[in-house]
């Protein structure tokens, strides 16, 4: 979830600290930035009482210094709090309730240990003359370690890590091949990761500003935002579910390679548990990239050539491929770091909803697969809503299955099997919507019959939302910002906006979609009663309403002229069928110029005049 929609959910006491920490930054940095120095101006000085949207403003500029900040103070909190931000910056991690985030922390803490003590029996066995065995490599590495550690106490320090040397850790685990579990272990018996205290680790993080805390809910938030700051922090080049994504399309052969370039067994282990074991290796995706996968005298343009096939099978979306080894190394990971956004507009909120529907009916086991994957709690209810939150894409549920498990899938639901099947299911469901959208003026009028006739099968109870969600889909193929996160971040249980979308950081529509199956729509009370409870929402998250837009299949002459004569909002009219029309001229130009702008005029939008300047 990102920060603005965080900020819009938590209560000033919660996000209370997370201003605190952003407050003493700028008072340091202000002297000598000037675009700190100009964004304060802006808000008088004031950062407690900014909106949301300011506030995320300033964290984007402010962000070099906080991240700097971060680190000297994760480094002067120690192992709890290193184990605490590894297990928070986890794909499904973000948002969790407290007692859930101690059982994940005393199940990693069980697993520490119990390797820790493995690697002692290790380390003590090495025989006197033995070179390069893993119990010597891992020997050097805890004297290097144990050195680093208590070396303070010769200058009557207190015994720390400090954040120089554990760089050169990094460094030297790297070079030793000791895996990230490993380093993990050996630091565990020499500095022994407290087993209690989680809550009051939490409030440690929460005072630094790195997570927020809801007391009413018991529930931590840690914004995407932060998420990427500890990967950045931790080294970690690619979430675990884009590295999974790389290792699924990796043949049995080259999975063997990465393992056996790492001296792990490789005979006798399944396809699926080699994954893991790759997964396990902490080593960084770059080099599995260059180097791991590869036989050692494999040439260095097919090195390069199969990256290119790699970036195919990835189906990414690329202006160029790079030349070198290590440009086309970046351009996926660059690529792979920055997709999430991406991959939700490409299907609708519709066709995600179907597409989730649809896999728990050919793969009952999803959710159970997902929760495993991505360390949710067994009772939580897993839906669209709620994926997007933990920013769970159509495509990481999809490289969630194995590829075997995909062909099933894609058997049971009678899509075709040449080419990259993951694509195929997407692309199957973005078609579903097309065939929405060729049929939207009948699904405003809640026309079964002509829905019928074209074969789009849906029950009458399910119209309403289809339309809305349909009309979502509309206006992201128009190029406009529908604001998912903002939408749900401002509804409560009884005022429930249908469609949110960003002008700007602050500007915002507001958007309802209303269907009529008799005459026109002529609910005007009940309508504005609606829009201005969504409004006075949007307006306490500190955003700016530039227009109310109504979408309904035909609208009565009362209703436009008391849309016209509100004072209190700005309301503009959008029949069905003219947005329909405006989305076909869009499409029939080589070169669209479509502004969202032009949704903001008042009274009953004349259509054809907006298709025919598009």
């Amino acid at each position: 979830m990102k920060l603005s929609s965080i900020l819009s959910l938590v209560n000033q006491v919660e996000k209370s600290k997370f201003i605190n920490a952003i407050d003493r930054i700028c008072s340091d940095a202000v002297k000598h930035d000037k675009k700190i120095a100009a964004q304060l101006d802006k808000l008088d000085g004031q950062i407690k009482n900014a909106s949301s949207t300011d506030i995320t403003q300033l964290f984007k500029i402010v962000l070099p210094y906080f991240e700097k900040s971060v680190r000297e103070q994760l480094a002067m909190l120690g192992a709890q709090a290193t184990l605490l931000t590894n297990i928070l910056s986890r794909d499904g991690n973000c948002i969790a309730r407290i007692n859930w985030v101690e059982s994940l922390y005393a199940k990693e803490w069980t697993v520490i240990d119990t390797r820790a003590n493995e690697l002692k029996s290790e380390i003590e066995t090495v025989e006197e003359g033995e070179i390069f065995s893993d119990g010597k490599r891992l020997g050097i590495y805890h004297a290097c370690l144990k050195e680093a550690y208590s070396n303070d106490e010769r200058s009557n320090r207190e015994s720390k890590i400090t954040d120089d040397e554990r760089g050169i850790l990094n460094v030297l685990a790297k070079n030793l091949d000791v895996t990230a579990d490993d380093q993990a272990g050996v630091e565990h018996l020499i500095d022994q990761t407290p087993k209690n205290g989680v809550q009051d680790a939490l409030n440690e993080l929460r005072e630094i500003g790195l997570i927020f805390v809801s007391r009413k809910l018991q529930t931590v938030y840690v914004p995407d935002e932060i998420v990427n700051l500890l990967h950045r922090l931790q080294g970690k080049e690619l979430a675990d579910k884009h590295f999974l994504r790389i290792l699924r399309t990796f043949s049995d052969a080259e999975l063997s390679n990465i393992l056996k370039n790492h001296r792990k067994k490789i005979r006798g282990i399944e396809r699926k548990q080699k994954i893991q074991n790759v997964m396990k290796l902490g080593v960084a995706v770059s080099q599995v990239l260059q180097s791991d996968l590869y036989a050692e005298d494999t040439p260095l343009n097919d090195r390069k050539e199969r990256l290119k096939s790699l970036i195919s099978d990835l189906d990414l979306d690329l202006d160029k491929l790079g030349t070198t080894l290590e440009e086309r190394t970046s351009i996926i990971l660059n690529t792979l770091n920055t997709c999430t956004e991406r991959e939700f507009n490409a299907l609708s909120a519709t066709g995600f909803k179907e597409l989730f529907s649809a896999l728990q009916n050919h793969f009952p086991s999803l959710s159970t697969v997902l929760k495993h994957e991505f360390e949710l709690e067994e009772q939580e209810e897993l839906d669209v809503e709620k994926l997007r939150a933990l920013s769970i894409t159509p495509y990481d549920i999809l490289y969630m299955l194995t590829n075997d498990e995909v062909k099933a899938v894609v058997e049971s639901m009678g899509i075709k099997k040449r080419g990259n099947l993951r694509l195929n299911i997407l692309n199957s469901f973005a078609d579903a919507t097309d065939k929405l959208i060729d049929n939207y003026a009948a699904l405003a009028r809640r026309d079964l019959a002509a829905l019928k006739a074209e074969n789009v099968e849906i029950a009458e109870a399910d119209i309403g939302v289809k339309f809305e969600e349909v009309t979502k889909a509309i206006f992201e193929q128009l190029g406009m910002a529908v604001d998912e996160d903002l939408r749900r971040s401002i509804n409560t249980s009884k005022d429930k906006a249908d469609i949110l979308i960003s002008l700007s950081e602050i500007d915002v529509i507001v958007g309802e979609a209303k269907t009529c199956k008799n005459g026109d729509f002529a609910k005007y009370s009940t309508t504005s009663r609606q829009v201005k409870a969504y409004v006075n929402r949007c307006e306490q998250a500190g955003k700016r309403v530039a227009q109310v837009l109504i979408v309904a299949p035909t609208f009565s002459d009362d209703f436009v002229e008391s849309a016209e004569m509100d004072t209190e909002v700005n309301i503009s009219l959008l029949e069905a069928s003219g947005l329909k029309k405006i989305l076909d001229a869009y499409e029939a130009r080589r070169n669209p110029k479509f502004s969202a702008k032009l949704f903001t005029k008042g009274g009953l939008l004349k259509a054809d005049l907006i298709a025919k300047n598009i």
